[in-house]
């Protein structure tokens, strides 16, 4: 039985319309763009701003920021290609199960799944934290037990918990009916944004740009290996923070400010028009974005000399020194309303992509099924909400951010190579977005992707290979023998492509060709 064995792009897209699993299609291209900026602008914007001007590039940070743009946006080209000519749920997943084999796909779902689980828990954490310090003023705070926590098993966080399950409760309504909330919930956020912006500007002080690139200094008390990044242990290379290799350092760090792109090709199939509206979703909330963040950035380091910005919470603290500590309590208020759009752009992410693997039998195929009402499904929808839950709930604060890290980068990487990869097995696919200067700028999105990920700690990676494993044991013990491509060659991609959009009825979606369902129901 093949490991690398592919599934046709055809069947993909027969699956998606057979009625049994077939997703609502309601979104829009505006949707989609507030749907990315939803997940981009959240906590970076909140608190990685600060941090990696005060500690690692002053107000070069800006170059920072343009620099993780522009590694995000060769990624977000690949993906707006795939997307465009897949437009099927699964996002990297299914992408590389059409090209690079069905082993390569489930490891790329699998650490689809790490990173938009996760990053849901941790940023619901951060949602939390701002809940207790909002409503800790007005004497309403929870107690130390119930709130986020260091360690492991000794808390117990209910405002984390609660809002993850409001918000699965919603998601089970139907997509259309979640955007429409975050919709509005963005709005406000976006307000929050061009109110730091607008009110920022009166404060800066040129002086505070001097000098605009910091000298270089050492980093002290980076000498435990495990929480040292593996590139810099197989270089031999010093840490250093500010200067030149500050700058890029602070790029490898604001990099995930901006993760949250991607997601947008998971509502593929829930797209009305997806070959036009999800090119524009993708590039044009990583744009918007990017000049928020360019923007908050000037005003920042403009309004706070950089070796004096607070890392938590710095763009509340500036304004609070400034001597407006109403303006700090209106842009917290704002994190809560931000933060929340976040969990809930992850948590839809991620329930598609657990989706699209169910689908095709490498999970459990029964919670696939869409409900007839709310065309959405809601058995996969209770699942993941309940894993995120008990993860926001229960892991240490701080524990696994770079998880996210490198469950993201990983699946960026395979995305890129995937571009070339399918361009040269299927030129005869319509492709109504192509990325430019292929196959150079998918190599280099590739190779940039993989750099990242070897600047992340030691330890991350060890984490990150136990995850692997585990992941591997589902996929031999289940997956590889109940895989719908598996057990039906003619799904599988290089046996006649090009035939199944025609062949493929909707028996297809049970993983039977039209005779053998027949002679499955003659049995019966």
């Amino acid at each position: 039985m093949s490991l690398l064995r592919t599934k046709s792009i055809e069947a993909s897209i027969a699956d998606s319309e057979a009625s049994e699993f077939q997703l609502k299609k309601n979104l829009s291209a505006l949707d989609l763009t507030v749907f990315g900026i939803g997940v981009i602008i959240g906590a970076g914007i909140f608190t990685v701003t600060g941090s990696a001007a005060a500690t690692m590039a002053g107000p070069a940070i800006v170059l920072s920021f343009l620099l993780g743009a522009v590694c995000c946006g060769l990624a977000a080209l690949c993906y707006a290609e795939l997307s465009s000519t897949v437009p099927v749920s699964g996002s990297a997943y299914t992408f590389s199960y059409a090209t690079m084999g069905e082993l390569i796909a489930w490891i790329v779902g699998w650490d689809l799944l790490l990173e938009l689980i996760l990053a849901a828990g941790v940023v619901a954490q951060g949602w939390s934290a701002y809940f207790n310090i909002l409503f800790g003023e007005w004497g309403l705070k929870l107690p130390e037990k119930l709130q986020g926590g260091t360690g492991w098993f000794d808390h117990f966080d209910l405002a984390a918990f609660g809002l993850v399950a409001a918000l699965t409760c919603l998601i089970a309504v139907g997509i259309k009916e979640s955007l429409r909330i975050n919709f509005a919930l963005v709005a406000v956020k976006v307000f929050i944004v061009l109110f730091i912006i607008v009110m920022g500007i009166q404060y800066i002080d040129s002086k505070n740009y001097t000098p605009f690139i910091p000298p270089a200094q050492p980093l002290e008390g980076e000498s435990q290996t495990m929480h040292r990044p593996l590139w810099e242990i197989l270089t031999g290379m010093e840490p250093q923070a500010f200067g030149v290799m500050g700058v890029i350092s602070g790029a490898a760090l604001v990099f995930f400010a901006y993760i949250g792109f991607d997601v947008v090709a998971t509502t593929a199939e829930e797209t009305r028009n997806p070959k036009r509206d999800l090119p524009i979703g993708i590039i044009g909330s990583l744009v918007i974005c990017t000049i928020l963040y360019v923007s908050v950035c000037l005003v920042i380091t403009g309004m706070v000399k950089y070796d004096k910005i607070d890392p938590k919470g710095a763009l509340a603290a500036a304004f609070r020194d400034a001597g407006h500590p109403g303006y700090a309590q209106i842009i917290s208020a704002g994190a809560v309303a931000g933060l929340a759009t976040v969990v809930m752009t992850l948590m839809i992410g991620a329930t598609r992509v657990m989706y699209a693997m169910s689908r095709d039998g490498l999970l459990p195929r029964g919670m696939a099924k869409t409900n007839p009402k709310t065309g959405t499904p809601v058995p996969m929808t209770l699942v993941m909400g309940f894993l995120i839950a008990v993860a926001a709930a229960t892991i240490p604060i701080g524990e696994f951010e770079e998880m996210v890290n490198i469950g993201t980068l990983s699946a960026f990487f395979l995305v890129s190579l995937a571009v070339p990869i399918m361009r040269k097995a299927r030129p005869d696919l319509e492709r109504p977005f192509k990325v430019p200067g292929s196959p150079v700028l998918p190599w280099l999105s590739a190779a940039i992707c993989l750099y990242l990920m070897l600047n992340l700690p030691v330890e991350t990676w060890l984490r990150f290979a136990v995850w692997l494993l585990i992941g591997f044991i589902i996929y031999f013990a289940y997956g590889q023998r109940h895989s719908r491509v598996g057990r039906n060659p003619q799904l599988q991609g290089g046996v006649g492509d090009g035939v199944y959009a025609t062949d493929l009825d909707s028996s297809v979606g049970e993983g039977f060709t039209k005779d053998e369902r027949y002679s499955s129901d003659e049995r019966h």
